[in-house]
């Protein structure tokens, strides 16, 4: 690696670190002192570093990702008040956050939790609507029983000739390395398979493949149908122990513990959207729960090379909580 490359590796870290330290304390003030001592920068020049190479400032960063996360909430978790959306996001009150809801989306906070379609910013229109409807409801979804062993509650969903089982379960944190991408990545196998390459790499050098108890998992920051596509933010991840000395590319951060959703598909490369749709089309409508807060991800079981018809098998992993 060049000694330019190696510079640029070193301030994405630093400003991944801060990212994941955003989104660890959403709903907690942020100052720019702060947040320039996680880099380690003085606060006059971590402010231009992350404009940067962000492209926007760390104000307008922060503010994006509440709106955000308040505008998935507001679909999301319909049983909460839109005041108690915007404290959890750090909106200082209902007021401050009515104002910038409206400013960036166009409408209101509760005319888009009643038509989201309508934003003049939201990605998902009523063809994209459709289609998820016609296709999950081709599909049925068992009523859920009661798992002997596991004491788990399972769904089962017929797809055509496959069936899909979901189970609700309580998950442990996770500390995980990542190789993180922002950007377009909706049907990039390529860039997958370069993102984990990078990661395996770097991990393999290093002894973390061997472990016994290895989960490799790719993480969605963010709602394709909320943030544009060229702000999107994925990580690759394996799991790691908690002091693992991470540099360059690669960073760091825990999964948070709690209840999820798994869902367990074994598909091609075309068909993770699908499979996604799926999940929050035909299950969740019947469950009783509501996703919440926390980033869903896809826990990974196999590599597809070794795979007969070079299929991957995956659980959809989705937070959730009662409604």
């Amino acid at each position: 690696m060049t000694a330019k490359n190696q510079a640029h590796a070193h301030y994405n870290s630093c400003i991944n670190r801060v990212i994941d330290y955003i989104e660890a304390h959403i709903d907690e003030p942020m100052d720019l002192a702060t947040l320039a001592s996680v880099a380690h920068f003085s606060p006059y020049h971590f402010h231009r570093l992350f404009t940067g190479l962000m492209g926007e400032t760390l104000h307008q960063f922060i503010q994006r990702v509440r709106l955000e996360k308040a505008a998935a909430m507001l679909i999301n978790q319909p049983h909460e008040s839109i005041t108690q959306v915007a404290l959890a996001c750090g909106f200082s009150s209902s007021s401050t956050f009515a104002r910038a809801f409206k400013e960036t989306f166009g409408q209101s906070a509760s005319q888009w939790r009643d038509n989201p379609s309508d934003s003049k910013i939201c990605k998902t229109d009523r063809n994209i609507d459709q289609h998820v409807d016609k296709y999950c409801k081709t599909f049925h979804c068992s009523l859920p029983y009661l798992d002997p062993d596991t004491k788990h509650q399972i769904w089962r969903i017929q797809m055509k000739d496959e069936t899909v089982n979901v189970r609700v379960e309580t998950l442990p944190s996770m500390d995980v390395v990542y190789v993180r991408h922002v950007g377009p990545y909706k049907g990039d196998v390529q860039l997958f398979e370069n993102l984990f390459n990078k990661l395996f790499t770097w991990a393999g050098a290093r002894g973390l493949m061997q472990s016994p108890d290895l989960k490799v998992m790719t993480v969605y920051h963010d709602s394709p149908e909320i943030t544009a596509e060229a702000k999107l933010r994925i990580s690759v991840c394996i799991t790691a122990p908690p002091d693992t000395a991470v540099d360059g590319e690669v960073g760091k951060m825990t999964l948070p513990g709690g209840k999820y959703a798994l869902a367990r598909f074994e598909i091609g490369g075309d068909e993770f959207e699908n499979a996604w749709d799926t999940v929050f089309g035909t299950w969740l409508p019947q469950s009783g729960y509501q996703p919440d807060e926390r980033p869903a991800f896809e826990w990974c079981h196999n590599n597809p090379q070794d795979h007969p018809e070079g299929k991957h098998i995956i659980d959809i992993c989705v937070p959730v909580k009662p409604l």
